[in-house]
C-alpha cells in the first residue's frame, strides 16, 4: 500500500504542474485512488466489526455481529 500511496502522490503533484497528466496517467490515478479507498474501507470495516459493547445488564454484544454483516441497500 505504501507504493500505491507514493504513486498517487506523484501523480497528484504532476497534475498540479503546467504539463498536467496524460490520459493514461489520469486513468492510473483513478484506479489507484479506487484501490486506496477500498483498502481504507476494508480496514475500517474490520475495526468496526470487532467493537464490543457492554449492555446495562452486563452482557457483551459484538457490534460486527449485530450490524456488520448486513447487506447495504442502495437508494
Amino acid at each position: 500500500m505504501e507504493e500505491t500511496i507514493k504513486r498517487i502522490n506523484e501523480l497528484y503533484h504532476k497534475s498540479q504542474t503546467p504539463e498536467g497528466l496524460t490520459s493514461e496517467e489520469k486513468e492510473e490515478q483513478a484506479k489507484l485512488r479506487g484501490i486506496y479507498i477500498e483498502s481504507v474501507r476494508r480496514n475500517l470495516r474490520g475495526q468496526l466489526n470487532n467493537i464490543d459493547i457492554q449492555n446495562p445488564d452486563g452482557t457483551i454484544e459484538n457490534l460486527g455481529e449485530k450490524y456488520g454483516n448486513k447487506k447495504r441497500t442502495t437508494h
